[in-house]
Formats: structure tokens, C-alpha cells, sequence
């Protein structure tokens, strides 16, 4: 059993728990594996459009951070298998940029997930996931809440085809994040053709996607980041997943989740 995507006390909107807090607990909770993926830096002259700038770890923060996750791994080479690993922000029009920090860094990474939390309507950029508030400023802009999921997986599958070197993450992250806010702007996404292309590609790319139960703790999302119709088309198109817990506080490895995940697939 592995959980495939595990923050740290490096990510600037998560909590103070240490390493080995996570770790302990994915031992207690019997898992073999875990990945730390932490924010990767934002490419080099993107302005983080977070209202809070705490979307990633800083560029100088990396090679610490990468360093204390291998110290680890030896230490705890006897109990659980650690993967040094990033969750890297696909932005578009900044392919250049982030292929530039993969080609530098890449090598020391294990494991990895691309995702896409951020969108470009016009000349800005907005983050999806941050609030409802920001949400419903991204519906206004575009004018629907279909126009905001059409959007979103448009850039996904930008994504999937941006062209970021030898070191491109091959898992990607939180595929329906889209639908964070979904009780508060409901939306019938099982006629959505793009999805459907979207997962087409990965398949056909051969890509993993990241089986996030993130959402179903959401206040209003309240499901797994891969469910319904999404569900039904990864099994059509027979697309793998890795289960990722997106833990941001230690807390939340726990056996309940790990259950969930399970009963999900």
C-alpha cells in the first residue's frame, strides 16, 4: 500500500508537522510506501496569483528540502520505502521555464505529479482551488461554470502534451479539482466531451492519474477527486492510479482514509 502524495513543513499553506510525524503515522497505518511530493518552486518570472503567494516552496528552499527527505529514506530504510518527489504546477505559457527547473533538479526526484491549480483567462492568471470567493470570480470572468470546467481541462490537456523534458511527472494530480466548490456551483459534468479527450490522451500517453480523496474532506466538494463519471471513464479507457492521500497535516494519514481509497477504486 502507498500513498503517492504526501506534503511536508515546507508547503507554506500547510501545517508545522515534521517528517517524521507523517512518517510514523504511515507506518502505524501499515503502508509500505509513501512519496513526499511537495510543491515545486513556480516557474522562474510567474507571479504566484495566490491572494496569500503560498502556492509553492521557494526555489532556494529546494535543494534543503530534497536533502532532508534522503536523510530519511536511510533512516528509515528498514520500515517504509520514501521517494523524494514534487508536485509540479503546470502554467501555461511558462513551459519553457519549468522545463528549465526539471532539467536541474529532475535527476533527484523519485517520484512526481503534475497539476494544474492555476488557469490564464486573458493575460491573468487565477488560482482554482484557493477559495470559493476566488472561484466564483473565475465563473463571473468566464461567464458559466461549464466555461470554467471546459477551461480547466483544456489547460489539463495542455498539460499532458507541454513538451517539459526527460523529467516531466508522469502522474497527474487531482484530475476533477475543478469540482472543489461543487455544492456551491453545481455543475453536470457527465456529458462533458473534454474530459473525455482529456482521459483519452492520458491513456494513450500512458500516464498515471493521482486517486485523490483530498475533495471528499472538502466542506464543499464532499468526494473523491476521481469519482463518478470520471470513475467510470479511467475504467473505460483502463487508466492506472496511484492512491495520494494530498495530506498537508499528519493527521490525515490515517486508516479511515487509506479505507476509503480503497473502496473507491
Amino acid at each position: 500500500m502507498k500513498d503517492g502524495h504526501i506534503h511536508t513543513p515546507y508547503c507554506p499553506h500547510g501545517t508545522d508537522d515534521k517528517f517524521e510525524q507523517y512518517i510514523e503515522k504511515a507506518i502505524k497505518v501499515g503502508l509500505d510506501e509513501i512519496s513526499f511530493t511537495e510543491h515545486f518552486p513556480l516557474p522562474k518570472g510567474f507571479t504566484d496569483p495566490a491572494p496569500n503567494n503560498d502556492s509553492s516552496i521557494k526555489l532556494e528552499q529546494l535543494k534543503s528540502y530534497i536533502n532532508d527527505v534522503k536523510k530519511l529514506k536511510d533512516r528509515y530504510k528498514d520500515k517504509i520505502k520514501i521517494n523524494v518527489g514534487a508536485e509540479v504546477d503546470y502554467v501555461e505559457g511558462f513551459e519553457k521555464e519549468i522545463k528549465s527547473l526539471l532539467d536541474e533538479y529532475g535527476k533527484y526526484l523519485e517520484d512526481g505529479i503534475l497539476s494544474v491549480h492555476m488557469i490564464k483567462i486573458k493575460d491573468e492568471y487565477y488560482c482554482m482551488d484557493f477559495s470559493s470567493e476566488e472561484f466564483e470570480k473565475i465563473v463571473n470572468l468566464l461567464g458559466s461554470i461549464e466555461s470554467v470546467y471546459n477551461l480547466y481541462y483544456d489547460t489539463l490537456i495542455k498539460a499532458v502534451n507541454a513538451d517539459l523534458g526527460e523529467y516531466k511527472p508522469k502522474r497527474i494530480g487531482h484530475l476533477n479539482l475543478v469540482r472543489k466548490y461543487n455544492k456551491k456551483f453545481p455543475y453536470d459534468y457527465s456529458k462533458n466531451k473534454k474530459l473525455e479527450e482529456l482521459v483519452k490522451l492520458i491513456s494513450e500517453k500512458e500516464y498515471e492519474l493521482d486517486y485523490n480523496v483530498a475533495g471528499l474532506f472538502k466542506e464543499d466538494c464532499g468526494e473523491v477527486y476521481i469519482s463518478g463519471y470520471l470513475a467510470e471513464l479511467i475504467k473505460k479507457y483502463n487508466v492506472k492510479v496511484v492512491l495520494g492521500s494530498d495530506s498537508h497535516s499528519s493527521k490525515f494519514i490515517d486508516k479511515y482514509k487509506i479505507n476509503i481509497q480503497l473502496k473507491y477504486i
